[in-house]
């Protein structure tokens, strides 16, 4: 399931990760064009075989209604048709090895979880994204720990949109995608749904799961982050106050006091600073990052705080969300 506005320049690759899928029995790729003025459906039709590819354009957006939730919905109905046990959820960014659905549903049924997903692999190329892209799935993975996601005891849940597998029966049981109808981050809505219902939440890395958007500019990676930060945080000014001022003491006061802090503080403080850098480390060797950036991670907490608080501008506003045309949180 493909939900696509507007994505003539990735969409192709994306359709034909998926047509070359060696996926275990029949599949079926649907993908929805959410009223495109790009000739998305048109390269989405080439670049798979019709047996392969249904194309379904959505209807009119109705009110209540996130855009991409709709088109999901939309390909919901007609995947119903097929009465599928399963149903791949991914965006038409997103490049997938020849073995991603295999892999996917090989997890799902070997260890019975109801949704699994992948958090794709970013472009990591320009100064742009080397700089901040690594520091996405860092606080990623703080705010939502994996070992937490698969814990059935506890409440946490989170899912990485770009590449989720969810059991079609349990999407039918939470309510299919009308229950997360009006949720801008739908992914970890979704993920909460399932849970909530008693199913399992498995998330994890996906490291041949590319997603192909290119951030050019640092401009672009903020743009991105504060499309949904301040929805993150239920868009409260205490949590906002709270989370910045958290961001500024957990990782920019410790270099700050390192400088400038008389002893025993300054040794404290650089203590602080060696530790966060060795926590940041897993995330730059994923992303192929030299240690050398590790130290560098205050600054890039503080361009987060900022995109965090121009998500609250946004929002206060009420061009918040903005995405492919559409103001999605105001």
């Amino acid at each position: 399931m493909v939900p696509a506005r507007d994505e003539a320049d990735v969409v192709g690759r994306a359709i034909g990760s998926l047509a070359a899928q060696r996926a275990p029995g029949y599949f079926h790729i649907v993908l929805v064009d959410d009223h495109s003025s790009d000739g998305t459906a048109e390269i989405a039709a080439a670049a798979a075989s019709g047996e392969l590819l249904t194309v379904v354009s959505a209807s009119p957006l109705p009110d209540g209604w996130m855009g991409k939730l709709w088109a999901v919905n939309e390909g919901v109905r007609h995947a119903s048709t097929l009465r599928p046990d399963y149903l791949l959820l991914t965006d038409a960014d997103i490049v997938h090895a020849p073995d991603t659905i295999d892999n996917l549903v090989a997890r799902a049924q070997s260890e019975k979880y109801d949704l699994v997903s992948y958090m794709a692999t970013l472009a990591c190329e320009t100064p742009a994204e080397r700089a901040l892209v690594p520091a996405f799935v860092f606080f990623f993975f703080l705010l939502y720990p994996p070992a937490w996601i698969r814990n059935t005891r506890r409440a946490t849940a989170g899912a990485a949109g770009g590449c989720m597998l969810i059991r079609f029966a349990m999407l039918e049981k939470i309510g299919g995608s009308a229950a997360i109808r009006g949720e801008l981050i739908d992914d970890c809505a979704l993920a909460r749904a399932v849970k909530r219902a008693g199913g399992r939440v498995w998330l994890g890395l996906g490291e041949n799961t590319h997603s192909i958007r290119p951030y050019r500019t640092f401009a672009e990676v903020g743009r991105m982050i504060s499309r949904s930060a301040f929805t993150q945080l239920h868009h409260s000014s205490l949590l906002l106050v709270g989370t910045v001022a958290g961001l500024l003491l957990t990782y920019f006061a410790p270099p700050v006091l390192t400088v400038f802090a008389p002893q025993p503080a300054r040794g404290m403080a650089a203590i602080a600073w060696l530790l966060m850098s060795i926590c940041y480390l897993p995330a730059l060797r994923f992303y192929r990052r030299s240690w050398f950036a590790a130290p560098l991670l205050p600054l890039v907490a503080l361009f987060y705080a900022g995109a965090t608080i121009h998500s609250a501008i946004c929002y206060w506003r009420g061009s918040g969300g903005q995405w492919k045309g559409r103001v999605q949180d105001a």
